[in-house]
């Protein structure tokens, strides 16, 4: 099976690299387009929220997609829809159409991420399930670690924002291509008799292992009330890791500028914080594979939360700019080591023969915990101060740490 990966992992992950590619080069511009469309920076950043909005809307029709026609035609389908939202970015005459092609382009994303995770749920042995998972989150963080390097060149070449918005159209096409034309994986790869399930036709809230065959696919809403209880558990655990993640590339910012630093140095500290963040991501999985889910969870929030707390009460100290770098760094670890924790845990708990439906619930919870965090931390800083924003996602973290101390165990078929 491991050979079968190696030899068509250009199929399995290059349509997230190119994806992510595209979206990480434009992300960027999308207030620089907004702008010049009469909006002022709150306008903006609304627009560029459409981006996480849409995602969020589009995991349960995405698992709907992938459980009814497969994640080769439900990937395809996502890719050419995308390029309608790449044509709205070009064309769009005005704000609304703009957020409403940003909304579409986050619709069609949350359909790669969830037919590779699912295509991983039931394929991957479980014994290196979190180093593929992990490697798949790398993939991702690659392409929108790379893209806005390549969106500098392209403007820096043609001096033309939209330059971003057509290379995005290029990397989708290119996408669309890959899945149609190259080995379909879910063909040649098959299903695992080696992972495993917690699923049962009713939730006793207990921990199951084993594979257990569903005579019938169960409809996304049914699956989310069978799987209530890890939903409701392990499921808004891994909320609040997606929530403090999210955190992260909000405070970091702020903070630079709360402080008095130039754009210059900002930009430099977050940069470090995303460098230590992506040379991490395969660790994790290797963490994960030889020690438990536990290993690289609690660490990362742990780092995470206590790195939030103490950078809290850094703001007015004299060395500011210096504590501001030490936790960046530290902020940078921990989201390094929680690199493929959420896609490994969802495919622990979702039923292994038909996974789509309950990954859509999982990532949709996620990706609530990712959209709700700018939303507090923006409205802590109003009502209080920006050290008590940092502050009380500290505190998420750590509550979150504990979370998975109390449910990994209990839900997770295996721990070693």
């Amino acid at each position: 099976m491991g050979g079968v990966l190696w030899r068509l992992a250009p199929m399995i992950y290059g349509p997230t690299v190119l994806f992510a590619l595209g979206e990480g080069a434009v992300i960027p511009l999308l207030p620089v387009i907004a702008a010049e469309l009469g909006a002022d920076v709150p306008t903006a950043a609304l627009v560029v929220s459409a981006l996480v909005v849409g995602q969020l809307v589009g995991n349960i029709p995405a698992g709907w997609a992938v459980a009814r026609v497969g994640e080769r035609v439900t990937m395809a389908f996502g890719g050419v829809l995308a390029l309608g939202g790449v044509a709205g970015l070009l064309v769009a005459p005005s704000l609304p159409g703009l957020a409403a092609a940003v909304f579409l382009i986050g619709f069609c994303a949350a359909t790669f991420g969830l037919a590779r995770h699912s295509f991983m749920t039931t394929r991957v042995p479980l014994a290196y399930r979190a180093r593929s998972l992990s490697l798949l989150g790398g993939t991702f963080r690659l392409g929108m670690f790379v893209g806005p390097f390549v969106a500098a060149l392209l403007l820096a070449m043609l001096q033309d924002e939209r330059a971003t918005v057509w290379f995005f159209g290029a990397c989708l096409i290119a996408t669309v291509l890959l899945v149609l034309l190259g080995p379909d994986p879910e063909v040649v790869a098959s299903p695992s008799a080696s992972t495993a399930s917690t699923g049962d036709d009713v939730d006793t809230g207990e921990a199951v292992t084993g594979s257990i065959p569903l005579q019938r696919r169960a409809g996304v809403f049914r699956t989310m009330w069978q799987y209530r209880g890890v939903l409701s558990r392990l499921g808004v655990a891994a909320a609040s890791l997606s929530a403090v993640r999210s955190a992260r590339q909000i405070v970091l910012p702020l903070w630079g500028v709360s402080i008095g630093l130039d754009a210059q140095t900002i930009a430099l500290v977050v940069g470090v914080s995303g460098a230590i963040d992506f040379v991490l991501f395969y660790a994790s999985g290797q963490v994960m594979d030889r020690f438990g889910r536990l290993w690289a969870a609690l660490p990362a929030m742990v780092l995470m939360g206590a790195g939030f707390v103490a950078l809290s009460f850094t703001h007015d100290l004299t060395q500011s700019a210096l504590w501001f770098a030490l936790f960046a760094a530290v902020l940078g670890v921990g989201n390094g080591l929680s690199s493929g924790i959420l896609l490994t845990l969802g495919a622990d708990v979702a039923p292994q023969a038909d996974p789509a439906p309950f990954l859509g619930s999982w990532r949709t919870l996620t990706d609530a915990g990712g959209a709700i965090a700018p939303l507090t931390v923006s409205a802590l800083a109003a009502a209080f101060s920006l050290s008590i924003a940092t502050a009380t996602m500290g505190v998420i973290g750590l509550l979150g740490a504990l979370a998975f101390l109390r449910w990994v165990p209990r839900f997770v078929p295996r721990e070693s």
